[in-house]
C-alpha cells in the first residue's frame, strides 16, 4: 500500500466532508463521536495511563506543521507560541483551546522536545484515526442485512461469519448438511466433511448464506465483507461452447467444448502459491552455474539426473497474485447452492419422508424414493430437468428438452431404472440398472483391476461382514524421469468411513455434529 504523500494527508486531515459517506465532517469531530470505550486501538498502546491522562490524549491534537520547517526544530525545548500555529490552508491559527491542550500535553506528558512532542502527536493522531475507522467497519457490518440483496445485485459479496446450527433443525438436515468444510476426521488427511457443528469464520458467498438462513441456520457473528461488481460476464463464452457441444457428432468434440468451459474455471481457481521455479542446470560454476543457484538465499533442494545435468528448485521470492480467485469460488458456491435448492426446496416437499439420499458428490444425488411414477413427476416438473439425452420414444413419453442447459438436474440413468446400490465411502460405491451391466466406482484402483477381480457381491460382502478387500495392481512409476513399473497391493473395499458417524449394528450413518452421537 503507498503512503500518502504530505499534501495528501493534509487534505486528507482537513477535508471538510467524510470520504465514505460524503457527510460534512472533519477527523476531530468523527473522533469526538466515539465513546471512550470505543477506543481500543489507542488504548492498547496506552494501557499503563490512568483514565484522567488517557481521555486527555483522546481527542486531536494541534501542531505547527508549517513551523517546523527543519529538522533543527525539532530540538526546542518548549512549545512555540500560539502564532506559530498558523496553517496558510485555512489562514488561521489554532484556537486558543487547542493551543491550552497542545500546552496541558506538553506538561503533563513531561515532554522534554518538540520532536518528542511530534511523536505523541503522529501516535495518537494515527491511533486514534485507526479506531474511527475499525468502529465505522463494525458499525457497517452491524447494520448490513444480507437477506434485502437481490439476487441480481450489481454488487456481491463475500462474508466470513460464525454461525449456529440449531439443535432443532438436526434431523431435517442429516442426509445434506449445509455448509461443507476440510477438516481432519481423527488423525487422517483433510477430507470434506459435512457437518452438523456450528461454523466459526467460515467464508461464503452471500446467494448460500441467504439459502442458509432461510432455512433455520443464524448468523453469530460477521467478521468480514468482500464487496465486488458482479455480472454474467462469462455467459457468452459458455453458452457459445455449450451450443458447440450440443451439435457435436462425436465424443471428442463433445469433451473438447465441455473441456473449453471448465479450464476457465480452473483457471480462476489457480492456485499460484504452488507454482514452483526450477532451473535446469548443465555446468557447475559461471553466473548462471549450479555453485551460484546453490549459493544463493533462495536455494531450496536439487535433484541429480546425470553427470552433466541437474534440476535446482529455487524458493520463489515473489508470488504475482493474478488469478481472479472469487470467480472460481463464487461458482463453486452457486453450483452447491443449486444442488441445495433442489434437495430442500423440491425434493422433500414433493417426497416428505419417501426419499433418502444415499449418496452425494460434487454435482450429483443418489435417492431412493418410494412413489408412485418419480417418471410422471419429472415430466410434470420438466422445467427443473435436462431430459435432452432420454431415448427417443421412451416409454415414460418424456419429452427430450433443455438440452445442457446449467443448473437443471438430469437422470444420468435416462430411464433406466437403478435396483441395488451399495456405497461404502466417497467415490467407492457400486449399483444395478435394469438391462446394464454393474456400475463399480473405487477411486485410486485401476478400472481394469476393478472390471476384473471386484464383482458387486463383494461390495455387499465389504458392507455386510466388515471386511476390507485387498487387491494387487501394476502402475507405472516415474522418479527423476526415470520410468518403471511396479507391483503394489491396494486397499480396494473398506467398510470403514469416518466423514459420517455410523449408527451402531446398522448401515445408518449421522453427519459429525449430530446431537444423537454419544460424546
Amino acid at each position: 500500500m503507498t503512503g500518502l504523500t504530505s499534501d495528501e494527508w493534509e487534505k486528507f486531515r482537513d477535508a471538510p466532508h467524510c470520504h465514505i459517506c460524503e457527510r460534512p465532517t472533519s477527523f476531530e469531530k468523527l473522533v469526538s463521536y466515539l465513546d471512550k470505550s470505543k477506543l481500543t486501538i489507542t488504548r492498547s498502546e496506552f494501557r499503563n495511563l490512568n483514565t484522567e491522562d488517557f481521555d486527555l490524549l483522546a481527542r486531536k491534537g494541534a501542531f505547527p506543521y508549517e513551523y517546523v520547517n527543519s529538522v533543527d526544530k525539532l530540538d526546542e525545548t518548549s512549545l512555540p507560541p500560539r502564532e506559530s500555529f498558523y496553517s496558510s490552508l485555512t489562514d488561521e491559527v489554532v484556537s486558543e483551546d487547542d493551543y491550552q491542550y497542545a500546552t496541558n500535553i506538553w506538561r503533563r506528558f513531561c515532554i522534554k522536545t518538540l520532536g518528542d512532542y511530534s511523536d505523541l502527536y503522529l501516535k495518537t493522531d494515527v491511533l486514534l484515526l485507526a479506531d474511527v475507522f475499525e468502529n465505522f467497519r463494525d458499525d457497517d457490518v452491524e447494520r448490513f442485512d444480507v437477506m434485502s440483496v437481490s439476487s441480481d445485485s450489481v454488487i456481491g459479496y463475500i462474508l466470513e461469519v460464525d454461525f449456529a446450527y440449531p439443535q432443532s433443525v438436526h434431523d431435517a438436515y442429516t442426509d445434506f448438511p449445509f455448509c461443507p468444510i476440510r477438516e481432519r476426521p481423527g488423525k487422517r488427511n483433510d477430507k470434506l466433511l459435512a457437518t452438523l457443528y456450528d461454523k466459526e469464520r467460515y467464508v461464503t458467498y452471500y446467494h448460500n448464506l441467504q439459502q442458509c438462513i432461510q432455512h433455520g441456520l443464524y448468523v453469530k457473528k460477521i467478521y468480514r465483507i468482500l464487496q465486488f461488481a458482479q455480472s454474467p460476464w462469462l455467459r457468452g463464452y459458455i453458452e457459445l461452447n455449450t451450443r458447440f457441444r450440443t451439435l457435436a457428432n462425436n465424443e471428442f468434440e463433445k469433451n473438447l467444448y465441455k473441456l473449453m468451459n471448465n479450464t476457465v474455471f480452473g483457471k480462476t481457481m489457480e492456485n499460484v502459491r504452488d507454482h514452483v521455479d526450477v532451473r535446469l542446470v548443465t555446468r557447475w560454476d559461471g553466473r548462471y552455474g549450479a555453485e551460484a543457484m546453490i549459493a544463493k538465499p533462495n536455494f531450496h533442494s536439487r535433484s541429480v539426473f546425470s553427470e552433466d545435468l541437474i534440476a535446482v528448485e529455487m524458493r520463489k521470492l515473489e508470488v504475482k497474485l493474478n488469478k481472479p480467485i472469487y470467480v472460481g469460488m463464487c461458482i463453486l458456491e452457486i453450483s452447491k447452492m443449486r444442488l441445495y435448492e433442489f434437495h430442500y426446496d423440491y425434493v422433500i416437499p414433493l417426497y416428505r419422508d419417501k426419499y433418502k439420499i444415499m449418496y452425494t458428490d460434487t454435482d450429483s444425488l443418489i435417492y431412493l424414493l418410494e412413489c408412485e411414477n418419480v417418471y410422471e413427476n419429472i415430466k410434470r416438473d420438466i422445467a427443473r430437468f435436462d431430459t435432452s439425452d432420454y431415448p427417443e420414444g421412451n416409454a415414460y413419453d418424456i419429452p427430450r428438452v433443455n438440452t445442457k442447459i446449467h443448473g437443471l438436474m438430469k437422470d444420468e440413468n435416462n430411464g433406466a431404472i437403478m435396483t441395488e446400490f451399495v456405497g461404502l465411502r466417497a467415490k467407492m460405491y457400486a449399483f444395478r440398472v435394469i438391462g446394464r451391466s454393474d456400475t463399480k466406482r473405487i477411486k485410486g484402483v485401476k478400472k481394469n483391476v476393478v472390471a476384473k477381480t471386484i464383482t458387486f457381491d463383494d461390495y455387499t460382502r465389504c458392507l455386510n461382514d466388515v471386511m476390507e478387500q485387498l487387491r494387487r495392481q501394476s502402475c507405472i512409476r516415474s522418479t527423476l524421469h526415470e520410468v518403471y513399473t511396479v507391483s503394489e497391493l491396494k486397499l480396494a473395499l473398506s467398510p470403514y468411513d469416518d466423514k459420517r458417524y455410523v449408527v451402531p449394528d446398522s448401515v445408518a450413518t449421522l453427519p459429525w455434529g449430530h446431537y444423537k452421537i454419544p460424546l
